[in-house]
């Protein structure tokens, strides 16, 4: 669970609301997934311009993870919905 922990500090260092961040770890079919939820008027401090703060988050986090099928998600913690 260290990669929930990594990933929870490194986004809230990044919102404007970290006391709205949660990640919630779930096991799929597909492998594990971690779901971030976040502040609506977050989200796009969270995914960056292009996706590059998502991809770069998903690098270290991923470098910190022994497993290979780890999955990232981003949620509008208002609209529910996933950010790929």
């Amino acid at each position: 669970m260290m990669e929930t922990e990594a990933l929870e500090h490194l986004v809230r260092g990044i919102v404007d609301n970290p006391d709205d961040v949660s990640v919630r770890a779930r096991n799929l079919r597909r492998g594990r997934t971690l779901e971030v939820h976040v502040h609506p008027d977050d989200i796009g401090k969270v995914i960056g311009r292009n996706g590059r703060t998502a991809t770069a988050i998903r690098t270290v986090v991923g470098a910190l993870s022994s497993e290979s099928s780890l999955r990232i998600d981003f949620v509008d913690e208002f609209n529910r919905r996933p950010r790929r």
